[in-house]
């Protein structure tokens, strides 16, 4: 079976009353670039998703990762939504766009990508993870779980496909280098880097079955680096193949059930609980959060997308979407319990990030204001 490449990439380009949610019009606007996509034969079907401010364009194709053609019809669809926003005058039409014109492809212009090439399996279900209010490093503690942890996934002890464990690729995205360490034998090797979010974010997991090949990708990119200031958080997306040699879809959503603190929230620069919500959930309305983790379930055939539709046409699939389901419940009021606490502690850590992680501050300001003025201590 030929191989087929799985490209979600996402950005921010504007929302209705703050960082909340995009504009329907700013939908159809990337439908209709990417149906052209799909007529000029650049992507074979798509489908578009969202995590509160973030549009998320889930496309099929056969032209590989890091495609100049189907960045370029991301890059587009993007732009006509941010067009689409600023004739509104929504809040922070176009903030991802981080360059005037599209070069080669997304990756340093502000779109987070996460790409994945595969030969598909007889069933091929595919789980999309959309985060927003977070970064890459988010996914750290969940994805290590899903893929490393036997009291999480009952596949790494019983699946004869899995027993032998993953390869995890690591990045620091501070100097920009990887790293890959293998599992389980050296597992602790990789706690011992992974556990700091600061500097180290998962990029790839693959199976040890050279017949299934890759089985994750997250978006590692960072926004404030490319930037060189902050300009919004990074909202990472992920891509999770799953069943038949790989964890089951249960699995991989069962890390969820703990509601995690991860870094973001309001102005890029506290402590939230991650909150699994559906998609039409996600808007994060307290305190411009908690950070939201949508889960869309679908599968790849033949290289197009089938999910819960009878009459499966571009850009009108239905994934499954996990979160909805009420079962979730006791989670989110978990997640809210802790979003209140530590809330509560107002600009005092540890509900702020450590200065030097800090997105918005005018602290190097105030330092250097009183800089002069200390005295040394009795």
């Amino acid at each position: 079976m030929a191989k087929v490449t799985l490209s979600l990439i996402k950005a921010d380009v504007g929302s209705v009353a703050g960082h909340t949610a995009p504009h329907p019009k700013m939908i159809e606007a990337t439908k209709s670039i990417l149906r052209e996509g799909v007529q000029k034969g650049i992507v074979e079907d798509f489908m578009i998703a969202r995590c509160g401010d973030d549009i998320s364009l889930i496309m099929t194709h056969d032209k590989g990762e890091n495609n100049s053609q189907v960045h370029k019809l991301a890059w587009d669809a993007f732009m006509s939504a941010a067009e689409e926003a600023k004739k509104m005058h929504l809040y922070g039409a176009g903030q991802d766009l981080l360059a005037e014109a599209f070069s080669g492809n997304v990756r340093g212009l502000g779109p987070g990508a996460a790409e994945m090439t595969f030969e598909e399996r007889k069933s091929e279900p595919v789980i999309a993870l959309l985060a927003d209010k977070t970064e890459p490093s988010a996914f750290n503690l969940p994805l290590a779980r899903i893929f490393a942890d036997p009291f999480t996934t009952t596949g790494l002890v019983i699946d004869t496909r899995m027993h032998n464990g993953f390869i995890f690729e690591i990045v620091n995205v501070k100097e920009n280098k990887k790293l890959r360490i293998s599992t389980p034998e050296g597992l602790h090797d990789l706690l011992a880097f992974i556990g700091d979010i600061t500097k180290y974010a998962i990029k790839r997991i693959f199976s040890k079955d050279s017949s299934i090949g890759i089985a994750a990708v997250v978006s590692t990119e960072k926004l404030s680096f490319i930037a060189g200031k902050y300009v919004g958080k990074d909202d990472p997306v992920a891509l999770i193949r799953a069943q038949s040699g790989l964890p089951a879809a249960g699995e991989i959503l069962q890390p969820f059930a703990f509601p995690a603190l991860v870094s973001g929230w309001m102005r890029g620069s506290h402590w939230g609980p991650f909150y699994p919500s559906s998609q039409d959930d996600s808007n994060p309305t307290f305190f411009d959060g908690p950070p939201r983790i949508v889960a869309l379930g679908f599968q790849i055939r033949d290289g197009k997308i089938q999910g819960l539709e009878t009459d499966p046409k571009p850009g009108e699939h239905i994934p499954v979407d996990y979160f909805k389901d009420s079962s979730w419940d006791a989670v989110r009021r978990q997640a809210m319990e802790v979003a209140i606490y530590i809330r509560r502690h107002g600009p005092f850590m540890p509900a702020i990030l450590p200065p030097e992680e800090l997105e918005y501050t005018t602290l190097p300001e105030i330092q250097k204001k009183f800089e002069d003025k200390w005295e040394e201590a009795d």
